[in-house]
């Protein structure tokens, strides 16, 4: 069940300051895309990993638009996050063109 958590935050990887979202929870740094592991259901704050997610594709929905896929640098797993309206779009593109140049493999 998915619940709303729009806090600030800074991130762990470039160190930007992240402002709320204002319409749904925010949950990676619109700067440079990463991501902290921390739901099990959106917005929960409840998983124990805490591993850094970093972004390795990012891939067009007909429904929600841009998805942000992530692998967790701590236990490996995958996770997708929907892309805010202030995301970086030259970073957005930088990753789509290095997932195409690993031919997929990250």
């Amino acid at each position: 069940m998915f619940k709303k958590n729009d806090d600030e935050f800074f991130c762990v990887n470039c160190g930007k300051k992240v402002e709320k979202l204002k319409y749904t929870s925010r949950d990676h740094c619109n700067n440079c895309l990463y991501s902290v592991h921390v739901d099990v259901t959106p917005g929960d704050r409840k998983n124990k990993c805490k591993g850094i997610l970093v972004p390795i594709n990012v891939i067009e929905t007909s429904k929600k638009g841009k998805v942000i896929v992530y692998k967790c640098k701590k236990c490996g797993s995958i996770v997708k996050n929907i892309s805010a309206k202030d995301d970086n779009l030259s970073k957005i593109y930088e990753i789509i063109s290095n997932y195409a140049k690993l031919g997929g493999n990250v």
